[in-house]
């Protein structure tokens, strides 16, 4: 059973912020992840611009996603923890300051080496700013159902930012050149910059000395960061490789060290109490594994659009807009309702039943495609993310204390970039060897992609249904009582407390 949450310390806790300026936090908190999911989908568009301007090598290309994504998935925890010790205000301003001047420097790069420098600051600066977003989040919005409503679109931003990303990539790659696609983060960052210091309450954070713990800081980080290290290079080495497992090895032997550490740290950076909840741990599995099999519908969808069917970059982008919107419909129009009335965990699967549906009708997707038929049926299924993910980021936030509300958000990003990693990494490597095994017995080209998208997208049905008996044993809440959505009450009445 999670911890019950508790008042924080006086000086760890962040004052109430004034009503009015509260939807405006909620902006400019959405504003930031706006910023980091856009520029994660935004490049992939851009990536054959880049690529021939300035001279990468196919291998290299590919460190334009791979540095980002191993600074931001390896850092968020460590950020997460901070940002609770010196204080989320800060660590949000820091973070988008950094993100802000690294997309500068990556918009004015005229070399490979100078582009891969750049985008590992951003994703440092993502880090930071990400880490502590939902964390400042739910101790602004106390009560049950205005929390839900700020969750809903906080899931919202996450969800529906890939699709603008690919539309605005491809317009401003095509439009202008690549170098725009970092350039637009300069005026949102210094908006959101001026903005949150403005909206955002201050917090001193609990202070180094709650949490100091130097070593354990070490281990997190070079752990996470060979980890993921390891999985996005196994495309390229193999799962078996000797490389593969002995950094694996090694990955898991410094993250187990970090563990042992924390329980005999006098100030440990990531205090375990935060793990005895078992629905944070079984949410951010569910996640995890949830992440893992949408990379399949947000990434190899993309690809057969344009490799299968010949789509352009901006048409491609298009093409994915109807579940860009659908997710909004859900998410903010309906989720929060949903979740007040059945709770999170029956809201959760049902959404995860409709995202079997949509993997499961992509696994049987023709190589002669009719979008209206074959594609937008599956648009309108991804109404299920829009469903579970805000679900699902209440219930990876429920066992934290406002005192560890930072390491909690951390947490949550980290297992989401966890994922997605393994996502990448695993599904690719199986559409990939399909496709091979297709060509070498005489398949045309167009139907071995989709042979091999087909299996990608059939173990991903598989993961979200793992992901779907993962929920329903261990999110169960014997005895909890069934909400009923009051929308004429106040917000306290209409959320009694749940035992979770």
């Amino acid at each position: 059973m999670p911890a019950t949450p508790t008042a924080a310390a006086p000086s760890a806790a962040i004052p109430p912020a004034p009503s009015r300026n509260r939807p405006l936090a909620l902006a400019v908190i959405a504003t930031g992840l706006l910023m980091v999911v856009l520029d994660g989908s935004i490049v992939t568009v851009a990536m054959p611009a880049i690529q021939n301007d300035l001279g990468f090598s196919a291998t290299g290309l590919s460190w334009v996603v791979n540095a980002y994504l191993i600074a931001f998935g390896s850092l968020l925890l460590l950020a997460g923890r901070l940002g609770d010790l010196i204080g989320r205000k800060r660590m949000f301003l820091a973070g988008t300051a950094v993100f802000t001047a690294a997309s500068v420097l990556a918009g004015t790069a005229t070399t490979p080496a100078l582009l891969i420098a750049a985008r590992f600051l951003q994703g440092l600066g993502s880090a930071m700013a990400s880490a502590v977003g939902l964390g400042i989040l739910v101790t602004l919005f106390t009560a049950a159902a205005e929390r839900s409503r700020a969750i809903a679109v906080f899931s919202f931003t996450g969800a529906a930012g890939a699709s603008i990303g690919q539309v605005l990539g491809g317009v401003l790659t095509d439009a202008l050149d690549w170098h725009w696609i970092f350039f637009i983060n300069l005026p949102i960052g210094l908006a959101t910059l001026a903005v949150a210091a403005a909206v955002l309450p201050d917090d001193r954070g609990l202070g180094l000395r709650a949490g100091a713990d130097a070593i354990g800081a070490v281990l997190v980080t070079a752990g996470l960061m060979l980890g993921i290290y390891t999985v996005v290079q196994v495309d390229r080495y193999g799962w078996t490789s000797t490389r593969t497992l002995g950094l694996g090895a090694l990955a898991a032997a410094l993250l187990a060290a970090f563990a042992v550490r924390q329980t005999t740290a006098a100030n440990p950076l990531v205090p375990l109490r935060l793990f005895r909840s078992r629905t944070v741990v079984a949410a951010n599995l569910v996640q995890m594994l949830m992440v893992a099999a949408l990379f399949s519908f947000q990434v190899l969808v993309a690809l057969y659009l344009q490799h299968v069917l010949g789509y352009s970059a901006t048409a491609t982008g298009l093409a994915m807009l109807p579940a860009a919107a659908v997710i909004g419909a859900v998410s903010l129009g309906v989720s929060a309702r949903l979740n007040a009335r059945f709770g999170e965990r029956a809201v959760l699967l049902s959404g995860l039943v409709l995202l079997m549906g949509v993997l499961g009708l992509l696994a049987r997707i023709p190589v002669h495609a009719h979008y209206a038929t074959d594609l937008l049926p599956v648009m309108l299924l991804a109404a299920g993310f829009g469903l579970a993910l805000p679900a699902l980021t209440t219930l990876g936030m429920s066992g934290a204390k406002s005192t560890d509300a930072g390491l909690a958000s951390g947490l949550f990003n980290t297992t989401q970039q966890i994922g997605m990693a393994l996502g990448v990494a695993v599904l690719t490597t199986l559409a990939a060897g399909r496709t091979t095994r297709l060509l070498a017995h005489g398949s045309a080209r167009a139907a071995a992609l989709t042979g091999g998208y087909h299996l990608a997208f059939t173990v991903g049905a598989g993961l979200l249904l793992t992901a779907f008996a993962a929920a329903a044993l261990l999110l169960r809440s014997p005895g909890a009582a069934v909400r009923t959505y009051r929308p004429t009450r106040s917000a306290a009445a209409e959320e009694p407390a749940r035992a979770r």
